[in-house]
């Protein structure tokens, strides 16, 4: 059956539809199917960025009146959530995209017609009709049990004979609809059974599926730790020893990474229904050593809310242009990758410096911070750079290696190499957060917590210690991890360029 058939055969409410204040349309009342959309020949026209040409259509239906998204950029949303249509049974109110205009419908009832009650009249007793106790006598006559030795007619007796039969008859049907009735009621509550049964095994394996895949994880995570030092010692003193180890470690680590994701695929963690920016966030967090499946419920609308903080300026597309023209597109990842980490770590440069390589930064009590990794001289020194002549002025400094971005790429490589194989336990957003105010207020909170994967985590951390962490420190992880999920794929969120790291790969 055609659509407009449908339609056509339903005679619904008027509803009436009022459009928010800010595109200065009015109440309107329609008794018919309508379109909502920004081209001039919709009947609700809504001039607005957020707005499809042709958005949703609303048509009527027996139970009320549907709003259904016609394939939009920006869909509808309807109490917080993305969804395909929206039944409107009384009053609802629908947004047209995650930030745009909101439309209240309002179905309208129509009167109740008055029907006139017909009179009923009493009917007469018919001229030498049966009179009611005459009723009585030819009951008692028929219907009653017969009495031991009465005599009657041959009338009566088939009357008496053919009652008889209709009521055994009517007693074996309803023996036989009790019996049918109660192997009903038994055979559904057997399947009843049978189904919570199975929706209990499914429910127990699915959870164990979990745990098991869970378990998987981390025990990378603690391979990962294991492959970091490895490395860092082919870097050092033991090349010989730390290359064995590494080549020993990666075929272990190819083969748990495939059976991860195929135990992913079977608990639809990144399941096609749900949206490209969910799985773009889980993937970022994976990349940073953070387990999916024990994401907090807030950390994506957390991650979200900073996206938008980057949409707000033009910081993000400048500092991707900047760091592109400077080649740094090209050799921070390399720098990276070099030491086994993720290149996702570039966006750790961009929020210390915005990849401005003479960057000095306010005074602390350990001195300025300098260059594009933004070194304390603390620091600096301890990964082999040289301090200029001017480390005590906010200015830049010809002799200070901080500010000579390929050596300064190398010790802060080595620096984020060491945290996340020992105090991160593999955990790049414990690593930002070390990096960004470690040795004074995270650090010791990450040292308390126990040294394995599963337990010493940014999950764990911001469970157990969420109210001492410092807000720069929680601002700087998150800006990182939001500007890496723009990184993967920028023109999704509404810039004009595609991943600046997809070389890389």
């Amino acid at each position: 059956m055609r659509i407009d058939s449908v339609e056509s055969s339903v005679n619904p409410d008027p509803i009436e539809v009022k459009v928010d204040a800010s595109t200065g349309a009015q109440a309107v009342v329609f008794s018919s199917a309508f379109r909502i959309g920004r081209a001039q020949d919709c009947e609700i026209c809504i001039p607005n960025g957020y707005v499809s040409r042709a958005h949703a259509k609303v048509t009527p239906e027996p139970e009320g009146w549907r709003v259904m998204d016609l394939n939009s950029s920006n869909g509808l949303y309807w109490r917080g959530s993305r969804v395909e249509s929206v039944l409107v049974t009384s009053s609802e109110v629908v947004r047209l995209g995650i930030d745009g205009p909101e439309l209240w419908f309002h179905v309208q009832e129509r009167p109740t017609p008055v029907v006139p009650q017909p009179k009923v009249y009493a009917d007469p007793q018919p001229a030498g009709g049966a009179r009611s106790e005459d009723m009585e006598e030819y009951v008692k006559r028929y219907f009653r049990e017969p009495v031991e030795g009465e005599v009657v007619g041959q009338h009566t007796r088939y009357v008496r004979r053919a009652f008889s039969q209709i009521q055994d008859q009517q007693k074996r049907t309803h023996t036989r609809q009790k019996r049918i009735l109660f192997g009903a009621i038994g055979g559904l509550a057997v399947v009843g059974l049978l189904i919570a049964a199975y929706a209990f095994r499914l429910q127990r394996e699915a959870r164990h599926q979990r745990e098991l895949a869970r378990n998987l994880f981390y025990a990378m995570k603690s391979l990962d730790v294991e492959i970091a030092a490895a490395e860092q010692a082919a870097l050092t003193a033991d090349k010989a020893g730390g290359l064995a180890a590494v080549n020993k470690y990666e075929g272990r680590r190819k083969e748990m990474q495939t059976n991860y994701d195929q135990f992913l695929a079977t608990l639809h963690i990144y399941d096609t229904k749900s949206t490209e920016q969910h799985r773009l966030i889980l993937r970022v967090a994976r990349i940073f050593g953070e387990c999916e499946l024990d994401m907090p419920s807030d950390f994506e609308s957390e991650v979200l809310r900073y996206i938008k903080m980057w949409q707000s300026t033009g910081r993000f597309a400048r500092d991707i242009q900047s760091a592109s023209q400077k080649g740094y597109t090209r050799t921070i990842p390399e720098a990276l990758l070099n030491r086994g980490l993720p290149v996702q770590f570039f966006y750790l440069a961009m929020q210390e410096s915005d990849f401005d390589p003479y960057r000095s930064g306010p005074m602390t009590r350990k001195g300025y911070a300098k260059g594009m990794w933004q070194f304390i001289p603390e620091t600096a020194v301890k990964y082999g750079l040289h301090l200029g002549a001017l480390v005590d002025l906010n200015r830049p400094d010809p002799g200070d290696e901080r500010d000579q971005v390929e050596k300064a790429t190398d010790a802060a490589t080595r620096y984020i190499q060491m945290l996340y194989s020992t105090d991160a336990q593999a955990s790049g957003l414990l690593v930002m957060a070390c990096y960004n105010w470690g040795e004074d207020q995270v650090l010791p909170l990450v040292r308390s917590m126990p040294p394995n994967p599963k337990e010493r985590n940014f999950w764990r951390l911001l469970a157990d210690h969420r109210s001492q962490i410092p807000q720069e420190t929680y601002d700087y992880v998150f800006y990182i991890v939001s500007a890496a999920v723009i990184g993967e794929n920028p023109r999704l969120f509404g810039f004009e360029f595609d991943n600046p790291l997809e070389a890389s790969r």
